[in-house]
């Protein structure tokens, strides 16, 4: 990146050095970070300290820079401040893009006090100094983004580290307000504890393309949604099929929580289903153990894709405690076993709360015959699904055989 300035000379205006009307550093620092404070948007957002310390500090930099490549000079020192001033900036959070604007604002200033001392007989030298700015601003625009990127990089990486830790331990019942100190990390005093299904990609089953790549690429828009939504109190583990989310309960009402799970599966683009327990930090590792065995029930079910409570599943759940219940309950369907597609119609039927036209739908008949099955099923069974009594013992009699067929 550095220039040889032995194969350089020195440009000049009418016979100065082009580097004249920049000598005076400091005083042009302080006049250009004025004009970036009224002049560049973002500037006026930094706190006092930031636009005092560290952004007149690197002005100067740049301005001794210019002045050193435009007297023929390169001094790497300097590109070295630049890429440490670049990475605290990254880890202060100071937008990239404001850097680059009061960069070229600078230049631009620059450039009209170099050549308002020009003539026409200048023109060739103008051509050169042009052609050096340009070679400025790109070595430093590079400089810059790279160690800002590459800072970002750990910074996210650290951030990603100290969730998965402070995650690890409250699921595992061993987290300490310490330890949340040490991360970073502020810990809710209730959390809602969602247990969560990504359902496979479309294209993962795609012969012609990396199911891997396909998965991993959902994931990640999974994560970012999760972070658009939830900024950084969403703590989650998760893979490409699934895992855990601890949200702060107060962070959305009932509503909000549907929503989120909504807005997940859009990003997904697959239909995530996930079960939801509220919790204080000490009962995570119990509330977490219970959302995902509702979890299970619900894709024993296969029920529809969307957000569940206990309060919604708790006597389901309850039919899926061992016992004799469980195993009366289990051996209701049994008169179904020689006729599968009875069996698949109560399921789908079920699992589409209720609604004929949809379940017609999904096993590609017509509604005559939903309709059909659902009046053999009374008669083999002895209980009528279009009756409340009926259906409640044939839906308590799927949950029950699902766990006795384990």
């Amino acid at each position: 990146m550095s220039v040889d300035s032995s194969t350089r000379a020195g440009l000049t205006l009418s016979g100065k050095p082009m580097s004249s009307s920049l000598q005076d550093v400091r005083s042009l620092s302080r006049q250009m970070v004025g004009h970036f404070v009224a002049n560049v948007v973002p500037c006026g957002t930094l706190p006092g300290d930031a636009i005092s310390g560290d952004v007149t500090t690197i002005t100067r930099v740049c301005l001794e820079f210019a002045v050193s490549m435009l007297d023929g000079k390169d001094i790497p020192e300097k590109l070295q401040r630049l890429q440490d001033a670049a990475a605290g900036w990254a880890r202060e959070g100071v937008p990239i893009d404001t850097i680059h604007h009061s960069i070229h604002e600078g230049f631009k200033m620059g450039l009209d006090l170099v050549v308002s001392q020009a003539s026409i007989k200048d023109y060739e030298n103008l051509v050169d100094g042009a052609k050096t700015v340009v070679e400025m601003l790109d070595m430093i625009t590079t400089t810059i983004s790279m160690a800002y990127v590459r800072e970002l990089r750990s910074v996210v990486s650290e951030h990603h580290t100290a969730v998965h830790t402070l995650t690890s331990a409250l699921l595992g019942g061993h987290s300490t307000s310490t330890m949340a100190r040490e991360c970073g990390i502020a810990i809710a005093t209730s959390y809602a504890v969602l247990a969560v299904a990504i359902p496979p990609h479309r294209d993962e089953a795609n012969p012609t393309l990396d199911g891997l790549v396909v998965a991993r690429r959902k994931l990640r828009r999974v994560q970012a949604e999760l972070a658009t939504r939830c900024g950084e109190s969403a703590l989650s583990l998760l893979s490409v099929d699934g895992g855990t989310v601890l949200i702060p309960a107060t962070r959305f009402d009932r509503e909000g929580f549907d929503a989120l799970v909504e807005q997940l599966s859009r990003a997904a683009q697959a239909g995530i289903t996930a079960t939801v327990v509220e919790a204080t930090p000490e009962q995570i590792p119990d509330a977490a153990d219970q959302a995902h065995e509702l979890l299970d029930m619900v894709q024993r079910l296969q029920a529809v894709a969307g957000l569940y409570r206990f309060d919604e599943l708790a006597l389901e759940y309850q039919l899926t405690r061992p016992g004799p219940g469980r195993e009366y309950l289990g051996s209701l369907l049994d008169p179904l076993d020689e006729h599968p597609e009875l069996l698949e119609t109560l399921q789908r039927h079920i699992a589409n709360n209720l609604n004929r036209q949809r379940t017609a739908r999904v096993l590609h008949v017509h509604t005559n015959t939903v309709d059909y099955r659902l009046k053999r099923i009374g008669q083999l069974t002895g209980f009528d699904p279009s009756q409340p009594s009926g259906l409640w013992y044939l839906r308590s009699a799927l949950v029950a055989r699902t766990y006795r067929a384990s």
